[in-house]
């Protein structure tokens, strides 16, 4: 899958949680990411997110940084 389009489907479940506060947000869309995407989406999306994540929006990826420590 391209990078620009797991960018696309972490900012729309990024999107679904943006009625919540700032916590419930990054803490509902890691779970919604370990929940559904496979690790190989995963992996895609960390690699892209140690070259910068350009794209990401800021809840998304502050909710895939706390997931990779997570599962560490």
């Amino acid at each position: 899958m391209s990078p620009e389009k797991l960018v696309y489907m972490a900012n729309q479940i990024g999107k679904f949680f943006a009625h919540k506060d700032e916590e419930a947000a990054v803490a509902g869309i890691a779970e919604h990411l370990q929940s559904f995407w496979e690790k190989r989406m995963l992996a895609e999306i960390y690699a892209y997110l140690d070259a910068g994540g350009a794209g990401l929006d800021e809840r998304p990826k502050r909710a895939l940084e706390r997931l990779r420590e997570a599962v560490k």
